[in-house]
């Protein structure tokens, strides 16, 4: 698959962590949505592009499978003490898909993490937050992958 192919997946991963937050929607019900309706699909006008469903479901599972862990990473990572349970639920969904990426894909380069989940957040948040989001995501690359940032 190309590389944008893998960026749509993570978009839709994040949209449907979002989903699944806000409409309270379970894993199956989200993946079927998804697959059948949205992605390479249109809708309303709007064209979904082709995702990597392979690596859309990997990033779903993995960050439902490990969201307590990677929720407390992420808190311990926010500045001045702000629970991560009181940011904006898409910058949480970008949040916790970076941070499962970084922590459990070490087959992707961090730069690639970061760089792509600050462009999905750049999509629906503000600039404030999309530069929170680049910030949070690098300080989690370097507690989850410092390794990667040895010379």
């Amino acid at each position: 698959m190309s590389r944008e192919h893998r960026a749509n997946a993570r978009l839709a991963a994040v949209q449907a962590l979002y989903q699944m937050e806000v409409a309270s929607k379970g894993l199956n019900e989200i993946l079927a949505e998804f697959e059948t309706f949205w992605i390479g699909r249109e809708v309303d006008g709007d064209q979904y592009k082709p995702a990597e469903i392979d690596f859309f479901r990997d990033v779903l599972n993995g960050v439902l499978g490990d969201q307590r862990t990677l929720d407390q990473v992420i808190d311990t990572t926010l500045q001045d003490g702000w629970p991560l349970r009181r940011v904006e639920a898409v910058m949480r969904a970008v949040l916790r898909a970076g941070a499962y990426e970084l922590k459990k894909r070490k087959d992707v380069p961090v730069r690639v993490v970061i760089t792509e989940y600050v462009d999905v957040a750049a999509a629906f948040l503000a600039r404030d937050e999309v530069g929170m989001t680049n910030a949070v995501l690098d300080a989690l690359a370097r507690k989850l992958r410092p390794s990667d940032f040895e010379d």
